[in-house]
C-alpha cells in the first residue's frame, strides 16, 4: 500500500524501555532504545524504578535520535507517543514530555495505542506487508490477542486471553525454575536442545477464540513441586537434559494453544493473510509453527523483523504517519491510560 510521506518523531515509554525514533513515511531514520537492566535484579519490572529511569533517559535518547536521523526540529510534522496501555508512571513520563516538547516547538501531537503500534510495525521499511483484511496474533508479556485488521484505523479484537498473557506465562515459568529475567528468551533457547514431548501439559479449552494460561501455570507449578520434592537435583543433572526437555515441553504447549486458536480464527473468518506481532513474536517456536502452517495450509504469513518485535518507537511512528494523514491529532488535555479500551473503540 502507499504510505504517506510524513516525518514523525515518536516516543515509546509503556513499560521499561525508553524508545525514541524518527521516521519519514515508512523509512526508519533512527530508532533508539534505552534499556533498564536494573529490573533483572528483581525478577521483573519495578514500576517506580521504570518511571524514574524514563525521566533520566528520555532527553538524551531524543537528542541522539534527532542527531542520528540528521533532521532538524522544523522537519518534524508531528510527535506521536504511546498513551496506553502500559505502566501508569512510565506512560505519564513519556506523554508529559511528548506534549511539552511538541507544544514548545508548535508541533501537533498524536496519541498511539501500544497494541495498534505493534500490529502496524509490519508496514515499516520495505519488507512485504500484509494485505487488508488480515489477522494478527499479538503476543507479549502483557497481552495476547487475535485481531482482525481491516485498515490502519479499523481493528477488532476477536480473541483474547481471559487471564495471563503468553509472554507472562513464559517469564513466570522461567522464574519458577530460577532463570533470570526476562526468562522467555532463555526457555526458547533451551527448548531447541530438548524433547518437547517428554513432559505432557494439558492445553486450556476456553470458549470461542479466547485463551487462558493461568491453569497451565498451575500445572507447571504442581509438576515442579512433585519432581523437585522427589529429586532436588532435577534440573542440575549432568547434561541438563531435564532442563532442556522441560523448556521444550513448556514452549510446545504454549505455542500449541496459540496456534490452535489462530487456526480456528482463519476457519471462521476465511482470512489467510496472517501476521504476528509483539515481543513473543520473536520466539523461534512460534515462528517455526507459523511457517509450517503456511506450507501446509497456504497461508500468506508476515513475521516482523526482530528489531520491531519488542517495544520500540518506530512502530509508534508508523501509526503517527497514518493518523497524521487522517488529521487525527491529540491535544494537551489527553491523559495516558494504563488500560485503554478495546482496539475497536480506541483507534
Amino acid at each position: 500500500m502507499n504510505i504517506p510521506n510524513h516525518t514523525i518523531l515518536a516516543i515509546e515509554s509503556s513499560c521499561d524501555d525508553t524508545g525514541v525514533a524518527v521516521i519519514k513515511g515508512n523509512q526508519v531514520l533512527s530508532n533508539l532504545v534505552a534499556n533498564q537492566e536494573v529490573h533483572s535484579r528483581f525478577g521483573g519490572v519495578v514500576p517506580e524504578l521504570a518511571s524514574r529511569a524514563h525521566q533520566s533517559n528520555i532527553i538524551p535518547t531524543l537528542s541522539l535520535a534527532l542527531k542520528d536521523a540528521n533532521v532538524n526540529i522544523k522537519d518534524i510534522d508531528a510527535v506521536a507517543y504511546t498513551n496506553g496501555p502500559g505502566l501508569s508512571g512510565s506512560l505519564l513520563v513519556g506523554s508529559s514530555f511528548a506534549k511539552s516538547w511538541a507544544w514548545a516547538n508548535d508541533i501537533p501531537t498524536i496519541t498511539v495505542n501500544h497494541m495498534r503500534a505493534h500490529i502496524l510495525a509490519h508496514f515499516l521499511d520495505d519488507s512485504p506487508s500484509p494485505n487488508f483484511p488480515f489477522l494478527c496474533l499479538t503476543v507479549s508479556g502483557g497481552h495476547t490477542q487475535i485481531v482482525r485488521v481491516d485498515s490502519p484505523s479499523e481493528m477488532e479484537v476477536i480473541g483474547t486471553t481471559l487471564d495471563d498473557a503468553a509472554g507472562e506465562a513464559f517469564d513466570k515459568v522461567a522464574k519458577l525454575i530460577g532463570l533470570p529475567y526476562p526468562g522467555g528468551p532463555l526457555i526458547d533457547k533451551y527448548s531447541k536442545l530438548g524433547d518437547c514431548k517428554r513432559f505432557i501439559f494439558n492445553k486450556s479449552n476456553v470458549f470461542k477464540l479466547n485463551l487462558s494460561f493461568s491453569g497451565f501455570k498451575t500445572q507447571v507449578l504442581r509438576f515442579l513441586q512433585k519432581n523437585l520434592q522427589e529429586n532436588p537435583d532435577f534440573f542440575i543433572d549432568a547434561n541438563k537434559q531435564n532442563l532442556y526437555d522441560f523448556c521444550a515441553s513448556v514452549q510446545h504447549t504454549i505455542i500449541s494453544m496459540l496456534m490452535d486458536k489462530l487456526v480456528l480464527a482463519v476457519q471462521q473468518t476465511r482470512i489467510d493473510e496472517i501476521a504476528i506481532a509483539g515481543g513473543v513474536s520473536a520466539n523461534s517456536g512460534l515462528r517455526n509453527a507459523l511457517e509450517a502452517k503456511a506450507k501446509s495450509d497456504d497461508w500468506n504469513i508476515y513475521i516482523p523483523q526482530l528489531r520491531y518485535c519488542t517495544d520500540n518507537a518506530a512502530m509508534v511512528g508508523i501509526v503517527g504517519v497514518f493518523d497524521f494523514e487522517d488529521e487525527r491529532f491529540g491535544n494537551l488535555k489527553d491523559v495516558p491510560s494504563p488500560r485503554l479500551p478495546d482496539l475497536r473503540h480506541s483507534v
